[in-house]
């Protein structure tokens, strides 16, 4: 068990969070969300004993091994990559090094040897002679090929060196697991595989995570960093946002009695809790939602962008036709080449690729931004498009003491203060905020700027590459209904899963060999043994591995 006792954290005079109470148990998995800068991760740091609380302390019952998913990806490059992962377990890890000393060591004395028979002995404990193999067998399951096993940490891609932090941290089944955003940099089948490796754990995970489908798979439990207070709630990460909405429905409903309001939430429950019994990672989430106490259940205090993208205009038949349509890199090196497409009325294209250079390419020539490609495109007369980039440092690269309104202002044919502002608000950005200078803005009030740029062209024809970069999960879900409400065409890319899966109704795939394109959900597109194979194919061997 972990326990959180009246723990505070205070930087100067601003209280990050106060008087946090909660107890963390075996055969449950924890997903910590909140606000980008509510303290999520400060709050794992505490866990781990990285940094100390203000007031209060945190206990870990006798015996029980943590262990902290690694945040700086380089700390290992002079490591064999094996070796890496077996540190996970540091004690394990010291006597292989302190008994294989005393081995190699020709001048070892008996009382050497007597230590070494004693190392030996807890070694066998800890089940040692199994340590390379089980590491191995983790790497393997990560995507990581036995060929890279004996390398240093430092010759692998950056991808590579994630996975390898990630089977450190999983490495001899620690009692107590804190991971940070462990999916970034996954592709969605080591995602998957990771998904089904938590689902089935039984002890202690505690984890940050933006990914909703990821929380959604392996959480029993939502820790809701919010408003300088930290709660637990019972449930995956869509039980607590529909009870949330549901729970704020309730409360603008003053005339409903309490006894129907009531009825309504153990109706809900009881819906959510029979759905979740359908997916094999949701036994321990069923149990622990009918063992939920009403009164447990607290309306959450978020708010939510408002992101509503309204066509101004129907589009006609012809959308958009790309034909031979290639690109090329600095180095000479084609991107893609000779890609045909053509948009159909109402579809929503999810365009993948395991070379996302290949994507900005693409989708900075349909916004007009690059002009030196081979082929052709042309939308049809009555298309409106409007394009949200991965790097939208253009953007904001000019008067950097130019505050939002005026940012804003440029953008909109209504120029009134009062309807600025107004926009603005609903994007979360009230009171003085409006006068912010575009100079100084995060990563995730960029975005929502350049949402809202987006929003007042009233366009019908979508271009978003990774829109949810920087956002926090309440943005990320507005946006997801957004994009699914959208009544207009759009192509986007994202490594969200729940976007994917809910908004698009075509996939098309840049591959080395061409393109990959089907009329599929993404979840249908990415568990094919089919399309695995087919993808497998155009990549070919060495990549696939």
């Amino acid at each position: 068990m972990l326990s959180v006792n009246d723990v505070a954290l205070q930087f100067g005079k601003r209280v990050l969070f106060d008087e946090v109470n909660l107890k963390f148990v075996k055969g449950n998995c924890y997903g910590v969300i909140g606000a980008n800068g509510a303290g999520k991760s400060t709050f794992l740091k505490i866990l781990s004993g990285e940094i100390e609380s203000t007031r209060g302390s945190i206990e870990i019952t006798p015996g029980e091994r943590m262990a902290v998913l690694s945040q700086n990806h380089f700390a290992f490059d002079e490591f064999p990559v094996l070796d890496t992962v077996i540190m996970g377990h540091r004690r394990l890890y010291d006597i292989m090094q302190e008994k294989n000393a005393i081995y190699d060591n020709p001048n070892a004395t008996e009382a050497d040897s007597m230590h070494a028979a004693e190392l030996e002995g807890e070694f066998a404990e800890m089940n040692g002679w199994m340590a390379e193999s089980d590491a191995a067998e983790l790497l393997s399951n990560l995507g990581i090929h036995e060929s890279l096993h004996y390398k240093l940490v430092g010759e692998l891609a950056g991808s590579d060196r994630v996975k390898v932090l990630l089977a450190q941290a999983l490495f001899g089944a620690p009692d107590i697991l804190l991971m940070d955003e462990p999916t970034n940099d996954l592709d969605a089948e080591t995602t998957d595989w990771l998904c089904d490796f938590l689902a089935d754990y039984q002890n202690i995970v505690i984890v940050v995570s933006h990914d909703r489908h990821f929380l959604d798979m392996v959480c029993t439990h939502v820790v809701d960093v919010d408003f300088g207070k930290i709660r637990m709630f019972t449930g995956n990460y869509t039980f607590w946002y529909e009870t949330s909405q549901l729970l704020a429905r309730q409360m603008a409903d003053k005339n409903k009695k309490v006894e129907q309001k009531r009825q309504e939430m153990m109706d809900f429950i009881a819906r959510f809790s029979a759905n979740a019994s359908k997916s094999k990672q949701a036994t321990s989430r069923k149990k622990a939602l009918d063992k939920l106490n009403l009164e447990d259940i607290q309306v959450s205090m978020r708010r939510y962008p408002y992101i509503a993208f309204k066509p101004e205009r129907e589009p006609g038949d012809i959308i958009l036709e790309v034909e031979n349509l290639s690109k090329k890199n600095e180095a000479g090196e084609y991107l893609f080449r000779n890609l045909d497409l053509r948009f159909n009325k109402g579809e929503k294209i999810a365009v993948l690729s395991r070379n996302p250079q290949a994507i900005t390419a693409l989708f900075n020539i349909l916004a007009g931004e690059d002009t030196q490609f081979e082929g052709r495109f042309q939308y049809g007369q009555t298309i409106s498009p409007q394009y949200l980039p991965n790097d939208n440092s253009a953007y904001f690269a000019g008067d950097q003491d130019m505050n939002l309104m005026d940012w804003l202002r440029q953008y909109s044919k209504e120029k009134d203060e009062a309807f600025i502002r107004g926009f603005l608000g609903r994007m979360l950005f009230g009171g003085e905020e409006v006068f912010k200078r575009s100079g100084v803005l995060s990563g995730g009030e960029k975005v929502r700027c350049m949402m809202s740029k987006i929003m007042l062209a009233n366009p019908n024809f979508l271009i978003l590459d990774e829109p949810t970069n920087h956002l926090d999960l309440e943005s990320i879900t507005a946006l997801n209904n957004g994009m699914k409400d959208f009544t207009g065409n759009m192509i986007f890319s994202s490594h969200d899963y729940q976007i994917l899966d809910s908004v698009a109704n075509r996939i098309i795939e840049i591959t080395p060999n061409g393109l990959i394109d089907q009329y599929l959900e993404y979840g249908d597109y990415i568990h094919s043994e089919k399309i695995r194979n087919l993808r497998a194919e155009m990549y070919g061997d060495a990549v696939m591995a």
